[in-house]
């Protein structure tokens, strides 16, 4: 199953985000059967970071969690939210998958 994984970040802890991101980008790397693609979001106009995105191939939530969870980046404080959506792909290059 994909879901996709939503983190809105805490703008008092961003400057955890470039001190832990070799860590960070290491947990993606170590998890890249189950992370198929990752990155971060930032606003249009001020290009300042508010989060990141994740696209996460999983049996349940609750091993969707037990991921983020393992992530650096999750018990600095950076994260001030997580959101999990089930996601069913129905369109991807130009062409319908069903």
């Amino acid at each position: 199953m994909l879901y996709i994984v939503l983190f809105a970040d805490n703008p008092e802890r961003a400057e955890v985000r470039q001190r832990l991101m070799p860590d960070h980008l290491d947990f993606l790397t170590q998890h890249a059967s189950a992370i198929r693609a990752a990155g971060p979001l930032c606003d249009p106009v001020t290009r300042e970071g508010t989060g990141g995105l994740w696209l996460v191939e999983a049996d349940t939530p609750d091993s969707v969690k037990a991921l983020y969870e393992g992530d650096p980046l999750w018990p600095s404080g950076l994260r001030k939210s997580v959101r999990v959506l089930e996601w069913r792909q129905v369109f991807v290059e130009g062409r319908r998958t069903v």
